[in-house]
């Protein structure tokens, strides 16, 4: 039973109200005045406060600062015969939970209770509800998909469920989420599997790849003498996106898109595919000297402002062009303090590796895995890492600024549960989820094998060369010290493989209200 305190000066005309919300299994204390009930609340647990905004001595609105200030967690509903904007919006940020305006009927009051009340278990039995027959469609829907499009509703489907699920306490619904993203992801992995290389040969046949972002996005808006700023946050996944999307729509007129990361969805690969508008082994051929072969794969984006600056010029539209990396807060720090400086460009490109960053020092060090154990604290991280970071700033000031801003990531990642052994040679590639050297072997069910590369769009990178890439959410693991590297990496976020949270990826454009 809710115990509701009701503070007015005329609660005796009010007993009808009084005795309609007993009836319904509440339980009321009343009293006249101000005073009277800081009094009861410092000796008595309410659950909720019915205050009159009009009372002798002690008003509503000094009242109410008082309870806020003694009791913050109790909700008040405010009750006025005064109907001033100007007043509401003093009690609004003094923190009420509700207002009615006299005269009120016992079920505006009982309705106002309960929405303050029982939301919460209102909205679970609902959503146990609306859960439970959106699961049973996303089963039925995973047996009628047929294009990359319908890929992208259900990856839609499956993360905005999954992030409403971040709100109840029923760990049931997202076991059964997670069996059905599992589902998903192996046929999706078997889709990308039978059309990928139809789709980097014949471009009328394949969805919007990483090669389309500048040609897409960028190019048209150059065109048209708008500047244009093309930020690629390393590494997030559209449910990372999801949590961050609310400051951009306070700010923005926001339109989002989507597009398939290319294989494998890694930064050297899928990074450079949308500064150079090419796949790999086309930016291997045309520009060798830009493509190393060294193991350390992060040398491979040392060119990322060249391979824009040359796909600009194969499409013969001069642009002034600005590129900045930012690895860490000081590198953010001093881009918002010279971002006038970088604003004279046709196009600036910023490159963020927060995330990226992220992902793997979650592997690396054990306290961020304790206070990011799942997907819902993960992102979690990621909308709190925004909040606090100097791109706030840096956002609020590209408001003033004629630009439009296209947003987007090379790659995403995936919570890592399941190990395949992988056996290969000692020059083999060091990825966990994708491997490239000779004479690998690895288990179909769990891999993608590529035995000719350059059908794939993939440079050979020395002779005999083929690579696998790891479907849903395996990671590879040597059988050579198997058990050290599979609970090293067991339940990390890694990238390069084959699924929905690392392929399918937003792109949202962002223009001045």
């Amino acid at each position: 039973m809710y115990h509701i305190l009701w503070a007015d000066d005329e609660i005796e005309l009010l007993q009808p109200h009084v005795r309609f919300l007993e009836s319904r299994e509440y339980r009321v204390t009343t009293v006249t005045n101000g005073d009277d009930a800081l009094a009861q609340i410092d000796q008595t647990p309410f659950d909720l406060v019915l205050l009159d905004e009009t009372m002798p001595g002690k008003d509503g609105l000094t009242t109410l600062n008082e309870i806020k200030d003694a009791h913050p967690q109790i909700p008040v509903i405010m009750i006025t015969k005064n109907e001033e904007e100007s007043l509401m919006e003093e009690a609004i940020g003094k923190r009420i939970d509700d207002y009615l305006t006299k005269p009120v009927n016992p079920s505006q009051i009982l309705m106002a209770c309960k929405k303050i009340l029982q939301k919460k278990n209102i909205l679970n039995e609902k959503r146990s509800q609306a859960y439970a027959t959106e699961i049973s469609r996303l089963s039925m829907s995973l047996m009628s998909i047929q294009s990359p499009n319908d890929w992208v509703n259900q990856a839609l489907k499956i993360f905005r469920m999954d992030m409403e699920l971040d709100t109840t306490a029923d760990s049931g619904f997202r076991d059964v989420l997670y069996d059905q993203r599992k589902e998903s992801n192996k046929e999706f992995g078997r889709f990308v599997e039978k059309n990928y290389e139809r789709w980097v040969r014949d471009k009328s046949k394949a969805p919007r790849l990483s090669v389309d972002v500048v040609p897409d996005f960028v190019m048209p808006r150059v065109r048209a003498g708008q500047k244009t700023i093309l930020i690629i946050i390393d590494c997030m996944r559209l449910d990372q996106w999801f949590m961050l999307e609310p400051f951009f729509y306070e700010r923005f007129n926001v339109t989002t898109d989507y597009l398939f990361s290319i294989l494998p969805t890694a930064t050297p690969f899928s990074r450079n595919a949308i500064f150079s508008g090419l796949f790999p082994v086309e930016i291997e051929k045309r520009y060798p000297e830009l493509w190393s072969l060294e193991e350390d794969d992060e040398s491979l984006n040392r060119y990322e402002k060249e391979l824009l600056e040359l796909q600009f010029k194969r499409h013969r539209l001069p642009a002034s062009i600005k590129y900045v990396k930012i690895m860490n807060n000081e590198d953010a720090r001093q881009f918002d303090k010279n971002l006038d400086s970088y604003m004279d460009s046709d196009v600036l490109a910023v490159v963020i590796n927060f995330v990226d960053i992220l992902a793997h020092s979650r592997s690396d060090l054990p306290i961020l895995k304790e206070i990011a154990p799942n997907e819902a604290a993960y992102r979690s991280l990621t909308k709190s890492w925004f909040e606090h970071s100097p791109f706030v700033s840096v956002f609020d000031k590209i408001t003033n600024y004629d630009a439009d801003v296209i947003i987007t990531s090379d790659h995403g990642s995936v919570r890592c549960l399941h190990d395949a052994r992988v056996i290969g040679d000692r020059d083999t590639s060091t990825s966990l989820r994708y491997k490239y050297g000779r004479s690998l072997k690895a288990d179909k069910k769990h891999a993608v094998y590529i035995g000719e590369p350059e059908r794939w769009k993939l440079p050979r990178r020395g002779v005999n060369t083929t690579y696998v890439i790891a479907k849903e959410d395996y990671y590879f693991v040597y059988p050579t010290n198997y058990h050290r590297y599979q609970n090293q990496y067991k339940d990390s976020f890694q990238h390069g493989g084959i699924s929905m949270e690392e392929v399918i990826l937003p792109v949202i454009t962002l223009k001045q209200k």
